[in-house]
């Protein structure tokens, strides 16, 4: 596996990394397996994708305790992110909480579950507009002074905010949406990130599964369901748009997925997708894509692509969306 650096950290990471969301949960893309979920990630060592993210809100708390399973006995061989902020409201939802004051209790609990001693790389989930950027990230820096924490990082955060943590301490690694089906980061998100010498860490690398799951498909509880892009009004409206990946797929010789992979980290060095999954077989498709280089000829016959047709469908339902990039 190919390695890239994490922000001017000097720290190489695995050019793809494990978005591992899904393990542990029904609720992100279906019925979970932790056998399988287990598999996967000692596949993932197999393969050198070394880099796993995961967040104390997946499964509320699972997900992070299914993963010190695999990570404990091979903790030097995993460079391991969670993310804090999103807490249960008691009703089966969350709200978002990082205050300062909670947040050395939520990387602990974290800490706890993992079975570690320091997380690598601590994210804020998203920027509240009631907690001044510069508060929070003191109290991030305070856990890396503390030596619970290595590199601190934000999530779904503007590029005003972006610049601001990084006046407090520095930020290692952005983590967006970023896919061929969602670029809105190419405008302001990405040139800062470059600007100030900070990984883009894209989630939801392959749109969440539209290359190949349409809305009718997905399990009663799949979180997708609540998605636009997913929903009966969008229908086939992305159908000429996946024809035209799957087509320029065939012709490279690769598979649609790592088609899409390629052209995410062919847009940047310091760009380090995460594609999600629980299942062995997909991880080691998605493995693949580290070693498929697109030459400037596909690059620009991608975006003459996407050019053609444009994504329909939002990303998010319009609450959701007020959560993002603030």
């Amino acid at each position: 596996m190919k390695t890239r650096e994490l922000g001017r950290t000097g720290q190489q990471l695995s050019a793809l990394g494990l978005g591992c969301m899904s393990m542990a949960s029904d609720y992100a893309y279906g019925p979970s397996d932790e056998r399988e979920a287990v598999a996967t990630l000692h596949r993932a060592l197999e393969l050198g994708v070394t880099f796993w993210d995961t967040a104390d809100i997946y499964g509320f708390g699972a997900n992070e305790t299914l993963l010190r399973q695999v990570l404990v006995p091979n903790r030097n061989r995993v460079f391991l992110a969670t993310k804090f902020g999103f807490v249960a409201d008691g009703a089966g939802g969350t709200s978002l909480d990082v205050r300062p004051e909670r947040i050395a209790a939520a990387c602990d609990a974290s800490l706890q579950r993992l079975g570690i001693d320091t997380i690598d790389l601590y994210y804020a989930h998203r920027i509240d507009p009631a907690v001044p950027v510069e508060e929070m990230v003191g109290a991030m820096a305070a856990l890396v002074q503390a030596g619970k924490v290595r590199f601190l990082g934000l999530s779904e955060a503007s590029a005003t905010s972006l610049r601001r943590a990084q006046a407090t301490h520095p930020i290692a690694a952005l983590q967006s949406e970023y896919s061929i089906f969602t670029r809105d980061v190419e405008a302001e998100i990405l040139p800062a990130c470059q600007e100030l010498g900070v990984s883009l860490v894209p989630f939801s690398p392959l749109g969440r599964g539209l290359l190949t799951t349409t809305g009718p498909q997905l399990a009663e509880k799949d979180l997708r369901r609540s998605m636009p892009r997913f929903g009966e009004e969008v229908g086939d409206a992305n159908a000429p748009l996946i024809a035209g990946l799957k087509e320029l797929a065939a012709a490279k010789g690769c598979g649609t997925a790592q088609l899409a992979l390629a052209w995410l980290l062919a847009q940047d060095a310091h760009i380090i997708p995460i594609p999600g999954t629980k299942q062995r077989k997909y991880l080691e498709e998605n493995a693949v894509a580290a070693d498929t280089e697109l030459s400037p000829a596909e690059v620009e016959q991608l975006r003459a692509l996407l050019a053609a047709h444009p994504v329909v469908g939002a990303r998010y339902s319009e609450g959701a969306l007020k959560l993002v990039n603030r």
